[in-house]
């Protein structure tokens, strides 16, 4: 901290170095210092005692160094299964009778969310090119997303109707899709309360992490990730397809215990 230092000393990067890490955690204080450390060389730079741009001040400035407050949210970290016990999860999933094992094996093989995969609609569906598209609409980023299919994944499809539509995931009760509880209620029954459907997503990260030589940016694609950095964005205009159908063929391997 700066308390002790002259005020004329006090720049840039002392004020991160007093902000940066209570950001995110707590952004309403570091906001209130922010606001205070600001008012202070005001004063001092009135008084004569510094010159030249105040350090702290927000727009214009420390708005371009850190996240506004309304931008900034607590991280609600799913249950996650540890990747080591995912091949022993798999085989016991498919001794599950149902659409819901099927639809949830789906989605650790696809790195899906819950919705994308319980609103899965035949019409998505690219069989010959093995491809599964979801649009944009549909999307927790707003944007269409493909996804490459394994060999198991188009098997878990089953076969698809005449009309090539309707969804995919059926109830078996006319053409209703599975619920939103589905997985959890399976997840209860195998006796995995602690886990989530979301919770597999970070698992395949994990996987990718500590296992692989995949980079992170092929993973974050394989997520449907919204890229936060706008130069990063500009950079990534492609979604690096034919690299993730080889990252997602290394995770179905994984995932059955090759």
């Amino acid at each position: 901290m700066f308390g002790e230092k002259p005020i004329d000393t006090v720049d840039l990067g002392l004020v991160m170095q007093a902000l940066q890490p209570i950001w995110a955690e707590k952004t309403e204080t570091a906001s209130r210092v922010r606001g205070r450390i600001e008012a202070v060389l005001d004063w001092a730079t009135v008084r004569g005692h510094r010159w030249g741009e105040n350090p702290a001040r927000w727009r214009g400035h420390l708005d371009a160094l850190l996240p506004a407050r309304s931008r900034v949210r607590k991280v609600k970290h799913h249950p996650a299964l540890p990747y080591e016990e995912l091949p022993a999860f798999i085989k016991s999933l498919r001794e599950c009778d149902g659409t819901a094992p099927r639809a949830l094996e789906f989605l650790i093989l696809t790195a899906a969310r819950t919705g994308e995969v319980i609103g899965a609609d035949w019409s998505e569906i690219d069989p010959e090119r093995r491809i599964w598209t979801t649009l944009a609409d549909r999307m927790k980023a707003g944007r269409e997303h493909r996804v490459p299919l394994t060999d198991r994944a188009v098997e878990l499809l089953g076969m698809p109707p005449a009309s090539r539509m309707g969804p995919i995931f059926k109830t078996g009760r006319g053409d209703a899709p599975l619920s939103n509880m589905a997985f959890l209620a399976l997840l209860k029954r195998m006796g995995r309360t602690g886990l989530t459907g979301h919770g597999f997503r970070s698992t395949f990260r994990d996987w990718v992490a500590e296992k692989t030589e995949f980079p992170n940016e092929l993973a974050e694609m394989a997520l449907a990730h919204t890229v936060s950095n706008k130069v990063e964005a500009a950079y990534r205009r492609g979604d690096m397809f034919e690299r993730r159908r080889e990252l997602m063929r290394s995770w179905g391997d994984f995932a059955r215990g090759q």
